[in-house]
């Protein structure tokens, strides 16, 4: 059974075993080695603090008892180090003659007396390790997130402005390409930046963009302090607080001064009175070789055949020149555009087309280019070709994507802390996700919005993390008094989620206020009613519902499917909202599937 328990699983974790009779001592350290070969064994609680000073310890477990040093003394004395590291507390006397005195050491999680059930301290010491495991997963991706934006500091131009346009950080390549020192730029407006050749009708246009809270794109031209100019392709982000209103404003920079140098002498040389064709056409081609160098080009006929790629984007693609000749644009880089007939259909139409588009090189890797699609009309008006000119952004894409995916880890993580702490598995999390999926579909919401929903479910019950164990995993029903305490969670998931900025977790802190509010007002914590509650939580409430109630518990059994069904029957348009019970009702067997596909095991 033990090896059942356990899965015969080591942990990297080490623990810290304070015991002063020998034969319990060694008895309990061989039943430790089961899940760590890390165990360091103390005699009494003076050498315990020692082992922990000089080590470091994930978890302690302790007699009371003991010489030099108690239990508690001992426990106290590494608090004062470190408040976190969780602790079981084995004892001969009865809980009452020392609940106490435990209850006054934070982060006691079990008390256990002597002589141990080994299969009861394994259960107890597999819960800790997966809280402690789960602490240390959401630590490495905390700094995994942190690099990713290290990185993307490092690769691109970076300034921010308050809400009233003053510049409140620039990074290094900001400093680097106007000359300026950072507490030169700070304070000011992008104002003292600007060329003579920028109207105010563009820095008009920007405004009214962003405090409508869009994204603008488009070139800036700007003074360097030396008297100089730098030419940027600027995308402008306006940062939304949790109640939607515009803190502060991002601006992310590529510089393409170079590029743009190259366009100005062209258009140049193309209008001067030089009689001589030859050295005209010399020119021209001189200047196609460098935009050649610096960018990819594509060159498609009317029919977007392909006609030319130059090395850049045969570099990309891997594709050989032969691989490309007269293919069909569309089979070869746009199948993986969701939006590829847009694309097509606004060069055709409106002869030309700018934005990102993701295409599979010849061993099936995505790359993404920042490309501009152009009509090449002739002196009569005639259409030639389409010439489209990029960058390679697969870099900046790739990282985006993995701070993405970063937070939709640490926010699962976070919710399976919060599920561990009242002793759900992690299936729990998993089996509400996908239902809050399936029901966000079916009630018609957009794909994106399903996919963020499914992301932030889990987060439901974070707020649990604040509830005191003796409440939170009581095995019989709650006090009025222990209920308006339990009640709390929702309330403390909120305000651990509503700082962010960022859009996974604004849903996170959405869906874990209100999947308490009842459709006729009765919930809980504010009261809401009907449409008052957000979708995000009227979903969560049927997805947590249906999934807690077919679920064994510390304090009940699961319900039987027919009771579970009544209860949502019975709570038609009161406690929950009715259009999303018939979704449930009416497609029951997908969400059957899932909850067989997602056992729990004990």
């Amino acid at each position: 059974m033990i090896d059942d328990l356990m899965q015969l699983k080591k942990h990297n974790i080490n623990i810290l075993y304070a015991e002063d009779d020998e034969n319990i001592r060694e008895s309990v350290a061989k039943v430790l080695n089961i899940v760590s070969d890390n165990i360091f064994v103390a005699c009494d609680g003076a050498e315990g603090i020692d082992l922990f000073l000089n080590n470091h310890i994930d978890l302690i477990i302790t007699d009371v008892n003991m010489p030099k040093l108690n239990g508690f003394k001992m426990l106290k004395r590494i608090r004062e180090n470190n408040k976190d590291i969780p602790a079981i507390i084995l004892s001969a006397y009865s809980q009452s003659d020392f609940i106490t005195e435990a209850s006054q050491i934070d982060s006691v999680n079990s008390y256990l007396l002597k002589p141990v059930d080994v299969m009861v301290l394994l259960e107890k010491i597999k819960i800790n390790i997966e809280q402690i495991e789960s602490k240390r997963e959401y630590k490495n991706t905390i700094q995994l997130l942190d690099q990713y934006k290290v990185a993307v500091d490092n690769s691109a131009i970076v300034s921010k402005t308050n809400i009233d346009g003053y510049i409140t950080y620039v990074n290094q390549q900001f400093c680097d390409i106007s000359g300026y020192e950072k507490h030169e730029i700070l304070g000011k407006t992008h104002n003292f930046l600007r060329h003579p050749s920028m109207q105010d009708s563009v820095y008009i246009e920007i405004w009214e963009t962003i405090l409508k809270k869009n994204i603008w794109k488009g070139k800036i031209t700007n003074l360097k302090k030396d008297g100089g100019y730098y030419v940027v392709d600027s995308t402008i982000v306006p940062i939304l607080n949790s109640d939607g209103k515009i803190t502060e404003f991002i601006s992310l920079r590529k510089d393409i001064t170079e590029l743009e140098a190259y366009k100005d002498l062209l258009l140049n040389e193309l209008h001067t009175s030089k009689d001589n064709l030859e050295d005209n056409i010399h020119t021209i081609k001189e200047y196609e070789k460098s935009i050649d160098l610096s960018s990819i080009v594509i060159r498609v006929t009317k029919n977007l055949r392909l006609t030319y790629v130059n090395n850049k984007f045969i570099q990309i693609s891997k594709y050989l020149p032969t691989d490309l000749e007269n293919a069909y644009f569309y089979d070869m880089f746009m199948k993986d555009n969701d939006n590829s007939s847009d694309i097509i259909k606004s060069i055709k139409q409106d002869g030309h087309w700018q934005g990102i588009l993701k295409a599979s090189s010849k061993d099936n890797t995505l790359f993404y280019m920042d490309i501009t699609f152009r009509a090449i009309i002739d002196k009569d008006g005639n259409l030639i070709e389409y010439m489209g000119i990029g960058h390679d952004i697969t870099e900046t894409i790739t990282i985006h994507k993995d701070i993405e995916d970063t937070q939709k880890d640490v926010i699962f993580t976070l919710g399976t802390i919060g599920e561990t702490r009242s002793k759900e598995t992690g299936n729990h999390v998993k089996r509400v996700a996908e239902y809050s999926y399936i029901l966000a579909k079916l009630y018609g919401l957009n794909k994106h919005d399903c996919q963020v929903i499914k992301i932030a479910s889990p987060m439901h019950d974070i707020g649990k993390v604040g509830i005191p164990d003796s409440i939170l995993n009581k095995p019989a029903k709650f006090t009025n008094e222990e209920f308006e305490i339990m009640k709390n969670h929702a309330t403390i998931g909120y305000s651990m989620l509503k700082g962010s900025n960022k859009e996974l977790l604004k849903a996170s802190a959405i869906v874990a206020h209100e999947h308490h509010e009842r459709w006729d007002g009765k919930g809980y914590p504010r009261g809401l009613k009907e449409d008052e509650i957000h979708i995000f939580g009227r979903i969560t409430a049927v997805a947590d519902v249906f999934d807690a109630l077919g679920s064994d518990r510390c304090y009940k059994k699961a319900w039987e499917l027919d009771k579970i069904l009544q209860l949502f029957k019975d709570g038609y348009n009161t406690q929950f909202d009715g259009k999303i019970v018939d979704l449930l009702l009416d497609n029951l067997d997908m969400f059957l599937e899932i909850r067989d596909r997602y056992k729990d095991e004990f």
